[in-house]
């Protein structure tokens, strides 16, 4: 249980806008809690000792989205929350609250400027500041986050049919290694057929997607994507959708297009991968024998 669990988190996720773009992201969130509070003017929210309603609430989330800012400028260059490649459901979650922790700090130490003055340095008002702003600030990140969900389950929606590491391991048994190597020989591969995704033609190297132990794991070789294809030729279902790309047709999740190409999403990859249009039949009629 707790190792499903643990794969569970460790799956990839598309990283969230608020995130992945800095100054947008803050803008969005303090436009977003602005026009809610002026129109619902919830939570006791009331003018400050200085501003009227409206400029007191315009102060709030300006110092919210400001220090959103900052902390997610900060998480980047946290080597955890560095690589967006790597993103992972851990990883949103960590972040996400991390942001809502951040805003309502914000919210707090700017109650003393703003605010008439009170007894406001304790415990309790600060967690009140927290969960005030919490609830406001995840509409937007709330948004974003669900806008990738349908992406994440589209692209893992054989998960919950059977446990991952169990697949992995009856896979394992009953498949051999193939050896995949470099031109000179130097650099070699060792993977089973059922872990392999895909693999990307990056000039004089070819940069390989593996699914192991519940997540992506990436491998680098020197090596042209022909003579890879060329190392794939014995498995059916390894076959080049493009110049640039080797796709194993069981990791397909879905696929958009018409007879000038298709685009696809593959088990564990956030971008799509392209079928080039002089590939479209024999795709089709490969991938018609593994449906």
């Amino acid at each position: 249980m707790l190792l499903h669990i643990k794969n569970w988190l460790n799956r990839n996720f598309p990283q969230n806008y608020v995130i992945r773009k800095p100054l947008t992201g803050a803008l969005i969130i303090s436009l977003v809690s602005l026009i809610f509070v002026l129109l619902y003017q919830p939570l006791g929210a009331h003018p400050g000792k200085f501003l009227g309603f409206e400029l007191t609430m315009l102060a709030y989330v300006m110092a919210g989205g400001l220090l959103a800012f900052i902390l997610v400028k900060g998480l980047k260059t946290i080597p955890f929350f560095s690589d967006e490649q790597e993103w992972t459901i851990f990883k949103e979650l960590s972040a996400i609250i991390l942001l809502l922790i951040g805003f309502g700090t914000a919210i707090y130490f700017a109650a003393f400027i703003i605010e008439e003055p009170a007894d406001r340095w304790n415990f309790s008002t600060f967690f009140d500041s927290l969960k005030k702003a919490s609830l406001i600030a995840i509409i937007p990140l709330g948004f974003f986050f669900l806008i990738n969900v349908r992406y994440w389950f589209a692209a893992e929606q054989l998960w919950f049919a059977s446990a991952p590491a169990e697949a992995e391991a009856k896979a394992e048994a009953t498949e051999k290694e193939i050896l995949i190597t470099s031109q000179l020989k130097k650099e070699e591969l060792w993977l089973f057929p059922s872990e392999f995704i895909c693999a990307e033609s990056e000039g004089n190297y070819v940069k390989f997607f593996l699914w192991k132990k519940g997540k992506v794991q990436k491998a680098v070789i020197r090596n042209s994507i022909t003579n890879i294809e060329d190392q794939f030729a014995k498995i059916p279902y390894i076959v080049r959708t493009h110049r640039a790309f080797i796709v194993n047709l069981k990791k397909v999740t879905s696929r958009k297009g018409n007879a000038l190409g298709y685009d696809l999403k593959l088990t564990g990859i956030e971008n799509e991968i392209p079928v080039s249009r002089n590939k479209v039949k024999d795709f089709n009629r490969l991938f018609g024998q593994i449906s």
